[in-house]
């Protein structure tokens, strides 16, 4: 088969190494990729947003698949436009990309189906959306931006000021332009945090092995919340105890719902969970592998990836049997320093081989580029370094060792990776 996986962070790299594994596999290529990418895959220059250069390229060389990777194309129909022209396409189509697309969609999908979340109001005036706050006079409170941020675009504001800070910020400066049109006001939920993706094919679900991303860029939780900082698998509070009351009351009734809204999800849907005292809520839904959860889960599992996908396309999900290994993994992003807020790019990566690689881990290219034999930073977060072990800490110890062997100007990572308060 020959594969086209759609964008170019860590997660496709990710992705591409695990379609690499599979002997039905015999070349991928990456639109547009990056510097580690163009190491497992050929490169070719066409944007993640268009869907008619990925569409015709499909075409012209004989493509059997493509894996729509990231949420902006998935948003935008990538998957219709590609299954349109009798391409067959991993993905959700837009109507079902939404649930990740419109915050207030997904939580007013959840009101409406009695999935367990937080309790929130919908406000597209910033005067009403203060006013409520301040009627409620109770913090933290959550304020997400209603569309996409690249997973910036929620705020949890500790006091009356930095609410009215984050208002202004998402309504009225528009920092993340029209996604910030409407906002949703959330209660602030305390408990552990899960992220669990799983496979669907609208009919069934199967959930993947449980990871705990680490959202804030600095030690002990601390400074702007990121695209994720690292990843451990699995997740130490997911039980097997919790995991059926998820699948009871948020994975099989959430693809319950999307099928009763004719918005069919065929792909990968994440839920990001918190194990509250009063039992599990949906914090949010993407339409998506995360990033970096792809890092710490996919690099577990036995099965197959191409014959999954090819079961989810052909809505015969329940035919396979995911099998998962049941070791620990650790992924430690190495950010550009300033991150992420401004930061330099071109930096030069030391300590890779020519492959991009490190021994004892595996290393996923997020913001690089190759030029001349080296790799150069090219984006915030620039790698992530995943290993396994027999315990978390062995893995742990693994990603540490090697982050220690990797080095450019100004490289900044969490030093805390997988340590449970």
């Amino acid at each position: 088969m020959k594969i086209l996986v759609v964008g170019s962070g860590g997660r496709e790299h990710t992705i591409i190494r695990k379609l690499k594994e599979s002997p039905r596999v015999e070349k991928i290529y990456a639109a547009p990729g990056n510097g580690g990418i163009s190491r497992d895959a050929q490169c070719v220059a066409i944007g993640a947003m268009d869907k008619e250069g990925v569409a015709e390229f499909a075409k012209e060389n004989g493509i059997d698949l493509v894996f729509v990777a990231p949420d902006d194309p998935l948003a935008d129909g990538m998957v219709d436009t590609l299954t349109g022209k009798g391409i067959r396409a991993f993905g959700p189509v837009a109507s079902a990309a939404i649930i990740e697309g419109s915050k207030v969609f997904s939580k007013n999908l959840m009101k409406k189906y009695g999935i367990p979340t937080a309790g929130y109001e919908v406000f597209v005036d910033p005067a009403k959306a203060m006013e409520y706050i301040e009627s409620k006079n109770k913090y933290p409170v959550v304020i997400k931006a209603d569309g996409l941020a690249l997973g910036k675009g929620v705020i949890i504001a500790s006091d009356h000021d930095e609410a009215a800070a984050a208002v202004k910020e998402i309504m009225e400066d528009k920092k993340f332009g029209d996604s910030g049109n409407n906002v949703v006001v959330e209660e602030f939920l305390t408990g552990p945090e899960v992220s669990v993706l799983a496979f669907t094919d609208g009919k069934v679900v199967k959930p993947m092995v449980s990871s705990k991303d680490h959202k804030r860029a600095y030690d002990n939780d601390e400074g702007l919340n990121t695209g994720g900082m690292g990843t451990i698998s699995p997740n130490p509070y997911y039980t097997d105890e919790i995991a059926e009351i998820c699948r009871k009351t948020i994975f099989e009734p959430t693809i319950a719902a999307m099928n009763s809204e004719g918005r069919t999800f065929k792909g990968c849907l994440y839920f990001g969970l918190m194990i509250t005292p009063d039992g599990p809520k949906v914090i949010e839904y993407n339409a998506r592998f995360g990033d970096p959860e792809a890092q710490v889960v996919l690099p577990r599992l036995k099965t197959d990836l191409v014959d999954i996908i090819e079961a989810v396309i052909d809505e015969r999900l329940s035919e396979i049997d995911i099998q998962w290994s049941e070791e620990a993994t650790a992924c430690v992003v190495m950010a550009s320093g300033g991150y992420p807020l401004a930061y330099k790019k071109g930096l030069e990566i030391s300590g890779l081989d020519e492959n991009g690689q490190v021994e004892g881990a595996t290393v996923y290219h997020a913001g690089t580029k190759y030029e001349n034999g080296k790799f150069l930073t090219n984006g915030g977060r620039v790698l992530g370094i995943t290993a396994s072990g027999k315990t978390l800490d062995e893995a742990l110890a693994k990603a540490y060792n090697a982050v220690g062997k990797i080095s450019f100007e100004g490289a900044h990572y969490r030093r805390d990776i997988g340590k449970t308060k």
